[in-house]
């Protein structure tokens, strides 16, 4: 009772945002201002994107990279039409999730009610906060904690679980984990991966990662989307093609990661942990080469 309730609640925000972005996309086409770039250049971006995305790799880092790559739109408009295009898939992959993989509701719903409260009251403080410094501190202990699953899955020490659900201590743990992680999405830093590590260092099932963390992403991007059409801070031809495409890349993708065995699951997550610790890990040595 309290899933459905949780997918009634994102649901009607969804349909919200959706009336705004329809309403400006018509409105948009009808005065010529949709934008410059490639419709199918984009969807086939939104489409790639959206599909990994849906397997845990996060989808705001490799859309950055296409959009700029393909010159799909202005670099001043690409925060706002990451949000908006990825609205509509990420809560496309929140409802595939939550509905189909068993997760105890009251560690669904307080983490991702943890998500969400730290990314609005944790905003001011984290924004204040040296990024370099939180992406290092990121990028280290995701490292060390794929290394330790790597250990785990060959066997060398126990860890991980097939649990559905916490209590006590540990919810907490997890209460406090994700609360934090939603504090960090205001400085850029994913959630999708930190949120995979958390989960299964808490021995649950690497499959529960997949409802929290897309129920968590979800609840937060309609009522920013929607700040970035109304201030039209966004590519409406871009947005429209990735959100198409998206979810499409989300049905996809989607049955596939029903279909993983445990085993390979544990291994993608595993990689998916790793990749994001080197991408930041680059990302930083980016930065420094750039101010050089």
């Amino acid at each position: 009772m309290l899933t459905k309730i949780v997918l009634m609640i994102l649901g009607i925000l969804v349909a919200i945002f959706a009336v705004f972005f329809i309403k400006d996309f018509i409105k948009s086409s009808r005065e010529g201002t949709l934008g410059e770039g490639s419709f199918v250049t984009a969807g086939v971006s939104g489409f790639v994107v959206n599909f990994f995305d849906t397997l845990g790799i996060g989808a705001f880092a490799p859309l950055t990279a296409l959009l700029k790559g393909f010159k799909i739109t202005r670099d001043k408009l690409i925060p706002g039409t990451l949000n908006v295009a990825c609205t509509i898939p990420v809560a496309v992959e929140a409802f595939i999730f939550i509905d189909s993989i068993e997760v105890e509701p009251i560690t669904l719903i307080s983490m991702i009610a943890a998500a969400s409260l730290g990314a609005i009251l944790g905003a001011g403080f984290v924004s204040k906060l040296d990024e370099k410094k939180i992406q290092i501190t990121m990028a280290v202990a995701l490292l060390i904690v794929a290394v330790i699953m790597l250990i785990s899955q060959l066997g060398l020490m126990p860890l991980g679980g097939n649990e559905v659900g916490l209590s006590g201590a540990k919810l907490v743990i997890a209460i406090v984990g994700n609360f934090i992680l939603g504090t960090l999405m205001t400085v850029g830093i994913g959630l999708y991966a930190p949120c995979m590590a958390l989960v299964y260092a808490l021995g649950l099932s690497p499959k529960i990662a997949f409802p929290i963390m897309m129920g968590s992403c979800a609840f937060l991007m309609p009522s920013a989307s929607i700040k970035f059409v109304k201030e039209k801070s966004y590519d409406t031809k871009a947005s429209m093609a990735v959100t198409i495409f998206g979810v499409i890349g989300v049905f996809i993708a989607a049955y596939l990661v029903k279909e993983l065995p445990l085993e390979v699951l544990k291994w993608l997550v595993i990689l998916v942990v790793l990749y994001t610790s080197l991408s930041m890990f680059k990302s930083l040595k980016s930065k420094r080469a750039g101010k050089a």
